[in-house]
């Protein structure tokens, strides 16, 4: 029996414990990780992230399988969840899709556009799109955060 093939996805938006939540519940998605990425620290550490002196966002990793769940479905969760045209958050806050393959970047940009052109937000989008690098896994109490029965509200 043959492997399914799995894709990658990677987002910022917001605080990740939150972001992790939304996508860990996708039918498709087979495994999320939170972590820092975008940054230019190695290795580096939440308290160091939560600084803003690293560059990193809080970020999430998902690993899919693209029959069951599309990348324009994470997406769509994407926008849903968090504002992306809000400024002024906290740089390890700030909304970004890492994109790993071109048509992630395309499919990327044009909803970035539409939604600009929809008149769904008083402001332009703040969303980065910009290539996957090195993602950095967070501390493992950061994992699935939620799903451990640990309380606290993310905010970004």
């Amino acid at each position: 029996m043959e492997a399914k093939k799995l894709e990658k996805a990677t987002f910022a938006a917001g605080c990740f414990w939150g972001v992790e939540e939304a996508f860990r519940r996708v039918l498709g998605v087979a495994e999320t990780e939170a972590g820092y990425a975008g940054g230019f620290t190695k290795n580096p550490t939440y308290e160091e992230v939560s600084s803003g002196k690293t560059g990193h966002a809080e970020s999430v990793r998902i690993k899919y399988d693209p029959d069951e769940v599309s990348y324009q479905k994470l997406l769509d969760i994407f926008w849903s969840i968090h504002n992306p045209a809000r400024s002024g958050v906290a740089s390890n806050y700030r909304s970004i899709i890492f994109y790993h393959t071109p048509e992630q970047k395309r499919l990327a940009l044009e909803e970035r556009e539409a939604l600009n052109r929809s008149g769904k937000y008083e402001s332009p989008m703040v969303t980065e799109i910009i290539p996957a690098g090195k993602f950095w896994r967070a501390e493992e109490y950061h994992q699935k955060y939620y799903a451990k029965g640990k309380g606290g509200v993310c905010s970004a």
